[in-house]
């Protein structure tokens, strides 16, 4: 899972979660403990959201180790569930917060090669990861903003967005009809 989200050539539903990792390899590691412990506790498409979730919550996943999923773990599982969980309700508070208050179009732009407002957004946390995700489902604004912004913060994000969006199910049309039913009603 560690390496679907760092490394750009591994794709984890490509190969099936598979990796060149062996048997003897697991057993020299020294926190093997705690991947047993887990395979114990929670049936397999649990871990597999665990991870997900505590891939997609940390900032930059190359520097994330199993000491900080160890201790924050729960915690960022249990705040990724209820997210997913209410992600339609978390969705319309969110773009109704900052979309009432802000033009639409200008929240994309990118004006001198500084991150756009929408981005801005999301770093100061107005909005949710899976939120900014929703609103570039439905307007493809990231293809944009990978070929114009070339700093290191756009380029996790970026990385992290297309590596967590398989692991998301988002009906784009239902979220659509959200933003539109709010962007008119604004106007």
């Amino acid at each position: 899972m560690k390496q679907h989200f760092c490394k750009d050539n591994y794709d984890y539903h490509k190969y099936h979660g598979k990796s060149r990792a062996s048997l003897q390899s697991f057993y020299k590691r020294r926190d093997r403990y705690w991947f047993e412990k887990l395979s114990r506790q929670k049936p397999d498409r649990e871990i597999e959201d665990f991870f997900v979730a505590n891939f997609a919550s940390c900032d930059d996943p190359d520097q994330m180790w199993i000491g900080e999923i160890i201790k924050n773990g729960d915690d960022n599982y249990v705040a990724w569930k209820k997210r997913i969980q209410s992600l339609t309700y978390t969705f319309k508070e969110e773009t109704e917060s900052i979309f009432s208050v802000k033009d639409f179009d200008k929240m994309f732009m990118i004006k001198n090669g500084r991150h756009p407002q929408i981005f801005k957004e999301y770093l100061q946390s107005n909005i949710s990861f899976e939120s900014f995700m929703i609103l570039n489902s439905i307007l493809s604004f990231s293809k944009e903003y990978d070929k114009i912004l070339d700093d290191p913060v756009w380029v996790l994000v970026s990385r992290r967005m297309k590596k967590y969006k398989p692991f998301l199910n988002i009906d784009v049309q239902r979220y659509t009809d959200i933003l539109k039913n709010f962007v008119i009603g604004a106007k």
